[in-house]
């Protein structure tokens, strides 16, 4: 197959033991080791699927030139040509690879095809998969259309918003990590969304993890508190919104730093704008738990998340949060209870909570404790036996040509 990396064209009985419940093939332009919402999450499915006997056969771009299919008990990689996002340097989308794919499941015909992303290697993945009869499922991460406005092309927004939901509207089932959004989505013509929760990993993700000597290292002793953002740094995320609460509350509290975890396109130009503000690059894993638990107030003002992974880390974390009322925000914080919630868009309010809590530290302090309490339990093993049982009641239903869960045409 001239164009096609793949681990190995082994027989199906030679990749999938006998106890597997499905044989899943996955799509999507962006993976591990990536660092974003998307391959986080893709990754913690990936591994909970795996655990629990499914096997999963991965279709992804290819990342660098040294990038090589991976092939391990129960997993295996095909990797295909990709280009970089245009002012995302570090991320690709996959080009089309309908005659790779067709070829490819002719041959290990997968249970179910799985697309978590609406790029034109999804959009073949999808081509492909209903040509061969094959069940598709399909993951909404992003909110695609809503970051038009802050890349000048707010006339696209519209044709954008009508692609995915054409794209979605052609699978078996839509899976969205919020009910709220799953009532959105099916107010602007989306059929068959269902909703699967998302986890976070509270061992790792802990107050315990809290660093003296990172925070000596920010000029700061245990009294004095730390604001905290971690975010992709792009326009999308709404960070100046952080930069005008920070001055407000620097102003209350002189002791007060800001830290930003992250990196993106906007990083040089808000570094250089705002040279006392500490710009800590891209952590991950342990190094970025110690990051969260050293600091004290988490700030997340972005309006464009499908979810928000990193609300529910902080939380985790021991962190008072204040975020706008939607998303993860709203699915886990009570109000004033272990955080404080925004109405959406409504930047005058979030700056004036924030301006209020640097003043009150007793406060911070009640919030952090209650914060890791609101999400202890929300654990990936809970959220991978949803999304284990969806895909298989997908796989059924459509076998059994149930109408409701039958590949959809519009």
């Amino acid at each position: 197959m001239p164009g096609l990396h793949d681990a190995g064209m082994k027989t199906l009985n030679e990749i999938i033991p006998a106890s597997a419940s499905l044989y899943m093939a996955l799509v999507s332009e962006t993976c591990l080791p990536e660092v974003n919402g998307v391959a986080i999450t893709l990754g913690r499915m990936v591994q909970g699927l795996r655990q629990r006997g499914h096997v999963i056969h991965m279709i992804r771009p290819r990342q660098h030139k040294q990038d090589i299919a991976a092939e391990e008990q129960n997993y295996r990689e095909t990797l295909v040509a990709g280009m970089s996002v245009p002012g995302y340097a570090g991320l690709k989308f996959g080009l089309p690879a309908r005659g790779l794919l067709l070829q490819l499941w002719k041959l290990h015909r997968p249970d179910i095809v799985h697309i978590v992303t609406e790029g034109p290697l999804g959009w073949s993945a999808l081509s492909a998969a209903r040509e061969l009869n094959i069940p598709v499922s399909t993951d909404f991460h992003t909110n695609f259309h809503s970051y038009t406005q802050h890349y000048g092309i707010g006339l696209l927004k519209k044709p954008i918003a009508a692609y995915l939901r054409h794209f979605h509207n052609k699978a078996a089932c839509t899976l969205v990590p919020t009910a709220e959004l799953q009532q959105q989505l099916e107010q602007e013509g989306y059929r068959n969304v269902m909703v699967v929760a998302r986890g976070v990993d509270t061992e790792l993700f802990h107050p315990s993890r809290r660093s003296r000597a990172l925070r000596t290292s920010w000029g700061v002793d245990d009294s004095d508190p730390v604001v905290m953002v971690v975010s992709r740094i792009a326009a999308e995320k709404n960070l100046h919104v952080v930069i005008r609460a920070f001055e407000l509350m620097w102003a209350m509290n002189p002791l007060a730093r800001l830290v930003m975890v992250g990196d993106g396109p906007a990083r040089a130009g808000l570094q250089k704008q705002h040279p006392n503000v500490i710009f800590t690059g891209m952590q991950t894993g342990e190094a970025l738990a110690e990051h969260y638990a050293s600091g004290d107030i988490f700030l997340y003002p972005s309006m464009t998340e499908t979810y928000g992974n990193v609300t529910i880390e902080a939380l985790a974390s021991g962190l008072a949060a204040i975020a706008y009322d939607y998303a993860a925000a709203r699915q886990h914080i009570t109000h004033n209870t272990d955080g404080i919630l925004v109405p959406p868009g409504d930047t005058q309010a979030f700056l004036m909570q924030s301006r209020a809590l640097v003043t009150d530290m007793a406060r911070v302090g009640y919030l952090r404790h209650a914060a890791r309490h609101a999400v202890k339990d929300l654990t990936w093993e809970h959220v991978m036996g949803q999304m284990e049982a969806v895909l298989i009641n997908t796989v059924h239903a459509v076998k059994h040509e149930q109408p409701e869960l039958a590949a959809a045409t519009d």
